[in-house]
């Protein structure tokens, strides 16, 4: 059985590509603080903050249900974080969420979630 890092690592990975095939990947796994910022990534002035959630089945919910508003806060601020440390001003910001759900051999499931707040 895999362990929960190992399940977000195999997750980020597969967002990392996905995200790659539209987006210009500026950092992963970007740290201010005890805050994270799992993909960040910019394409025609825009810089996207993504989120990324994994897991193994939807027992519990989906992925995406994980984003809690305190979870929200903390990505605004460190996104803001972020834009000053780099002083970067962009025509425009967008936080998504990569919702990822793994079921043993089967291919997994990946949704994206555009602009959630």
């Amino acid at each position: 059985m895999n362990s929960n890092g190992d399940i977000g690592k195999q997750g980020e990975q597969l967002a990392v590509q996905y995200t790659a095939g539209y987006c210009s990947i500026r950092h992963v796994n970007w740290r201010y603080g005890r805050y994270e910022l799992d993909i960040i990534a910019e394409r025609a002035g825009t810089i996207y903050f993504i989120e990324v959630k994994t897991r193994t089945g939807t027992y519990f919910g989906f992925p995406e249900d994980a984003v809690t508003p305190a979870k929200e806060a903390h990505i605004r601020a460190a996104a803001a974080h972020y834009l000053e440390t780099f002083d970067l001003h962009p025509k425009a910001i967008r936080f998504d969420i990569i919702s990822i759900v793994l079921r043993g051999n089967n291919s997994p499931e990946l949704v994206h979630l555009k602009d959630v707040f």
